[in-house]
């Protein structure tokens, strides 16, 4: 009777075991954080082989002037706007394959210079726009690289964002 008593319990024990190690083991997107930092983004994602990957092409600016000349800054807003429209584009895009913006695992970035700016990417307006996205709505925050580019296929376009979104 003990030894069966004994069976049972490494029995109960070997399946604890397995069941604490599948849990463990499942296999989540992981997203690491930059140590000591507050800042919207991750350091780096890690995504698991059960994951669905979707990369989502670049998405350029909404006019918001239909009456302003379509290669000026004018039709399509400054930096902050321009980004709030292309997040939104890419939010609905996302939506229409079932995902949220909080599957985002990616981001690339690519900022022209703004002639208001000197000729700098303004990338305080491009976090304004970003922030309303990332960082406090939802927690999950992509990796993301940001880059001043010479320009974009308009002359109107301060923005362009390109995002890869992964789903278990």
């Amino acid at each position: 009777m003990k030894q069966h008593f004994a069976n049972v319990l490494l029995m109960a024990a070997a399946i604890a075991t397995t069941f604490a190690t599948n849990a463990a083991t499942a296999q989540d997107i992981v997203r690491h954080k930059i140590p000591g930092s507050d800042f919207p983004i991750a350091q780096a994602v890690t995504i698991p082989p059960s994951a669905t990957i979707h990369f989502i092409s670049g998405q350029v600016p909404p006019m918001i002037d239909k009456s302003a000349n379509p290669d000026t800054i004018a039709a399509y807003g400054d930096t902050k706007t321009q980004t709030v429209g292309v997040l939104k584009k890419i939010e609905e895009i996302l939506k229409g394959m079932n995902l949220t913006m909080g599957d985002v695992v990616k981001m690339q970035v690519f900022l022209v210079g703004d002639p208001s700016k000197g000729g700098r990417a303004d990338t305080k307006g491009f976090m304004e726009g970003y922030t309303q996205f990332f960082g406090g709505p939802q927690p999950n925050l992509p990796a993301r690289a940001v880059m001043q580019v010479a320009g974009l296929n308009s002359a109107g376009w301060l923005v362009e964002i390109e995002v890869v979104a992964a789903k278990k």
